[in-house]
């Protein structure tokens, strides 16, 4: 396998289903998606049924405090091993170009592996991969533990790259006519569109030389005005940071007594161009569920003079106020139970983002039991119906604009955990392709 350690990059063997498997039902959504959704889930399962599917082979976080949870581990490490013995796959080597299709926009991206020893998870990362928000150290050991007896890796991790002159991907894509198509087909559930196309040799080459480019010290400097001493950031993660932390975690277990050509070293992943017109950011709500504390006095309580709070006479209202809202102070939605809602407005943020000032509250009212479980979820409708009830509330809060996503990330370090979103749930990567990461 071809490895370029410069720009950490390395060409993967991919393992992808064979011409006989029904990729409908092969191919499911990323398993952090619909996390208060089990109904969603178990469509899934109706549609998968017993037919060979990705779904055996991943852990969705929607069972993760089920009793069971060790169970499905077992079940998914001895699936990865029949699958293979059963000769389900066909061997790619080399790149592969993507193409998802949904509400009619076409989000493009490149399958390639990325050296784990080039990227750290921690916010002081200088490396070459930058996590983009906060890693919750909690949510990595069930991660870790599937990747631990795994024989394969499918991966739902989306790396993003600053190209605005659209060098990289789309150099691919302008030649997709005379490329192999690997697979095409509708994805279950109103997900849209996926095809795949195995990349020629010298376009493979063009794409880790307009890399190469991206990566040129005096250039980055001079793209986002920094100081001379500042280190490259080349790629950065979009979505799946867990997971990608996860192998990270698990790489550095492992790596004293395997050596450093070990394929698990290495992490199967998409690019996707920050500045593809198929690529848009989301908000990602909070979601706080059977509330223990009055609400509204907590947040008094917590930003004291800076705290304050206006009802709205409807849900339009409140998120247009928060949509359009300008000046110094920070505004967030508030939706309780009764469909009562309201606009809050912090003066004096310590933090740059809405986000990152009410995710400061949320830590601290969760660690002083204030709700029985917080949740993040993507798209208006579930935050609507799930904190219409009595019981629980949610937070509304606006996206922000991804071109402003590397500066931020070079000049203020990791944004607060889950910031922002790249699309809603149904556009989330769904799982295909495979890699050994076994010797």
């Amino acid at each position: 396998m071809k490895t370029f350690s410069d720009i950490g990059v390395q060409i993967p063997q991919v393992y992808i289903p064979k011409q006989n498997i029904d990729l409908r039902k092969w191919s499911v959504i990323a398993c952090d998606q619909f996390t208060s959704e089990p109904e969603y889930w178990h469509e899934v399962e109706k549609i998968v049924g017993d037919s060979v599917s990705t779904l055996h082979l991943i852990l969705p976080e929607v069972y993760l405090e089920n009793e069971d949870k060790d169970e499905r581990v077992k079940q998914i490490h001895s699936t990865m091993k029949k699958y293979v013995e059963d000769d389900l796959f066909q061997l790619h080597e080399g790149l592969i170009y993507v193409e998802r299709t949904i509400r009619g926009k076409i989000r493009k991206g490149i399958m390639l592996c990325l050296d784990l020893e080039q990227y750290d998870f921690k916010e002081n990362a200088t490396g070459l991969i930058h996590p983009t928000e906060g890693t919750v150290l909690d949510r990595l050991p069930p991660r870790v533990k599937v990747r631990e007896g795994a024989l394969l890796e499918l991966p739902h991790i989306l790396v993003l790259i600053d190209d605005p002159n659209h060098t990289v991907i789309e150099s691919v894509s302008k030649a997709k006519a005379g490329l192999k198509k690997l697979y095409d087909f509708e994805l279950m559930l109103g997900s849209g569109h996926l095809a795949g196309y195995a990349v020629k040799e010298e376009l493979e080459n063009q794409v880790i030389e307009s890399l190469r480019n991206l990566a040129k010290h005096e250039d980055f400097i001079k793209k986002y005005d920094l100081n001379q001493d500042t280190p490259v950031l080349l790629f950065a993660m979009g979505d799946g940071n867990h997971s990608m932390a996860a192998a990270k975690e698990y790489w550095e277990q492992i790596k004293s007594q395997v050596g450093m050509n070990h394929p698990a070293r290495y992490a199967l992943v998409e690019i996707v161009n920050v500045h593809d017109e198929g690529l848009e950011f989301e908000p990602i709500h909070r979601i706080l569920f059977n509330l223990q504390r009055d609400l509204l006095v907590e947040l008094k309580n917590y930003f004291g003079e800076n705290f304050g709070y206006s009802t709205a006479s409807s849900y339009e209202e409140m998120t247009q106020r928060v949509d359009s809202s300008e000046g110094q102070k920070q505004v967030v939605g508030l939706v309780r139970g009764g469909n009562q809602f309201g606009v809050i407005e912090v003066a004096n943020p310590k933090s740059n983002l809405a986000v990152g000032t009410i995710q400061s509250f949320l830590d601290v009212f969760m660690e002083n039991n204030g709700a029985e479980k917080i949740d993040y979820v993507h798209g208006e409708d579930v935050l609507k119906k799930i904190a219409s009830q009595n019981e629980h509330a949610a937070f509304y809060l606006a996206g922000m604009h991804k071109s402003d996503l590397f500066k931020t990330v070079i000049v203020d370090g990791v944004l607060p955990r889950k910031a922002f979103s790249m699309g809603e749930a149904k556009d989330k990567r769904f799982y295909l392709e495979a890699r050994k990461i076994v010797s």
